[in-house]
């Protein structure tokens, strides 16, 4: 398992009945996670008081209530700075859990930027840019691109925290599928590329994205954008019929058959630190060539 244990800013205090109690810096709050299946005793005296909850609704959805929490605040994860503001559907603007990934590429992309190799990186499904700056930190040239106008002005936000504001990033708001077809024909090819794709989503102009149909044909075109000596690719889903073995066949078929390399899946996970366990939190592909 592919375990984010290097945070100091967040934790996963507890977990019980459906529900996460977090730390994200100073300020405590409770989710909702359809993981948490165990209705585990509640021992620890912050489930009672914490600074924000979202309650969920029995129609889909649901609402934040928010005791003494600033509309907005910041976490720091090595160098990198995050923003957070609780928004739509439970979301803070950070999956922390994806540290676990940065830490993989951003030694792979130091490891070869010391060799004096330039490296190009397409972060797809970008959203806040969390991958974007722990690449463009590693030393890489980033291309951003997510469908929201407001995820990537977001990013741009979070680039400036962490001091990378004139660092080597492409900002793109456009539809990554639609994008990627155009890079195809433009001839433009990267060394790497990392996918965050929704379990389902749309594009600026209406495209439907729903990921049990789309993700194979799109890895499929994203193989014709790689160069030649792939550095990596990296593929997470946080949808429950993608599991890691699924990951990894799809990888194998779309990128191994053409360039070799190597794929190693698995879930990924926060540690709890009230009682040492870890939380599953979806699952990650990764290709190394």
């Amino acid at each position: 398992m592919y375990i984010a244990d290097n945070w100091k800013d967040y934790e996963v205090l507890d977990t019980s009945n459906g529900e996460k109690l977090e730390r994200w810096g100073d300020f405590f709050l409770v989710r909702p996670d359809p993981q948490v299946i165990w209705n585990t005793p509640r021992n620890d005296q912050r489930w009672k008081k914490p600074n924000g909850h979202y309650h969920r609704s029995n129609k889909g959805g649901g609402e934040w209530e928010f005791f003494d929490l600033p509309e907005q605040w910041q976490i720091g994860y090595g160098d990198l700075k995050f923003n957070l503001k609780p928004f739509s559907f439970k979301h803070t603007g950070l999956f922390p859990e994806q540290a676990a990934n940065w830490d993989w590429f951003s030694s792979i992309i130091k490891g070869e930027a010391q060799k004096g190799r330039e490296l190009k990186v397409l972060n797809l499904f970008a959203y806040t840019g969390g991958a974007t700056l722990s690449a463009a930190a590693a030393g890489a040239a980033v291309t951003h691109v997510d469908a929201s106008k407001g995820m990537v002005a977001w990013a741009k936000e979070n680039a400036v925290s962490s001091g990378l504001q004139d660092a080597p990033i492409r900002w793109l708001v456009d539809d990554c599928v639609k994008f990627v077809e155009r890079e195809i024909r433009r001839g433009n090819k990267y060394d790497a590329i990392i996918m965050d794709p929704p379990s389902y989503g749309r594009g600026p102009k209406g495209e439907i994205w729903k990921i049990e149909e789309s993700i194979y044909p799109f890895i499929e075109l994203c193989a014709q954008i790689l160069s030649d000596e792939p550095l990596f690719f990296l593929i997470n889903s946080y949808t429950t019929g993608l599991q890691p073995a699924v990951l990894s066949y799809m990888i194998n078929t779309a990128i191994v058959s053409r360039f070799g390399g190597c794929v190693e899946a698995d879930e990924v996970g926060l540690p709890v630190s009230g009682n040492g366990l870890v939380l599953p939190c979806g699952a990650s592909g990764r290709y190394t060539h």
